[in-house]
């Protein structure tokens, strides 16, 4: 039975010797693949990095300092002091979960293929995660705007892939039984309709290979 699976790419800086984008191998004979992406990096720096957050943390700090100095009366060099240092944090803060949603999504490759998903993920120590389509329960469509979407696919019972080494790959706290997650994909809904109709066609193709290897005679189940 095949497994979900993580492996190293062999140059951590370099993308250029993938035999296939985003790919680990060339693709098997037969296999096809239906679509490639990544993620909208914007997006990923909002919903994966909290910049938002982290800038709205910031503004309210900002406003408490400055109420706070004024209150206390402070003169308006030492007020103008504290709130720029806490100006300054925040624009640090801000920049590098930025940083981070930008470099992620350059390193993020999504492909679906029409047998398996392949998430090649990690910027630092990239990896590419495999979940063939026998190890998907199912896959859902959480839309956001603007065509945006994430695609958290659950796995069958048995299968676990660490959260830590999926995130921000991940369906949030999803800790116990982590989901992996096509996260801010443009035009979401198309993505998903692409991976749906995909899982359909595997499912009936397996069927039908199950049901030819039942009705088969014994001897030919032996020849095999």
């Amino acid at each position: 039975m095949s497994h979900v699976s993580s492996v190293p790419l062999p140059d951590p800086h370099d993308h250029e010797f993938e035999p296939v984008p985003g790919l680990p191998a060339p693709l098997p004979e037969g296999e096809r693949i239906l679509w490639q992406g990544r993620p909208v990096w914007t997006r990923l720096a909002i919903h994966a990095f909290h910049v938002r957050k982290v800038a709205v943390y910031f503004a309210a700090l900002l406003a408490w300092v400055v109420a706070s100095a004024i209150a206390d009366g402070d003169t308006l060099a030492e007020t103008a002091k504290t709130a720029a240092m806490v100006t300054a944090g925040g624009s640090v803060a801000v920049g590098i979960q930025t940083a981070l949603g930008f470099f992620s999504a350059k390193a993020t490759v999504y492909t679906i293929t029409d047998r398996r998903i392949v998430l090649r993920i990690g910027i630092a120590l990239p990896l590419v995660i495999t979940v063939p389509f026998n190890l998907v329960a199912i896959a859902r469509f959480r839309p956001q705007s603007k065509g945006v979407g994430d695609i958290p696919v659950a796995l069958i019972s048995g299968e676990r892939i660490g959260y830590g080494i999926l995130w921000p790959h991940a369906r949030p706290w999803t800790l116990l039984r982590p989901q992996p997650m096509l996260r801010c994909v443009p035009e979401g809904a198309a993505v998903a309709t692409v991976l749906a109709s995909a899982l359909r066609a595997d499912m009936a193709r397996r069927t039908v290979g199950d049901e030819v290897e039942t009705a088969a005679p014994p001897h030919a189940q032996a020849a095999e």
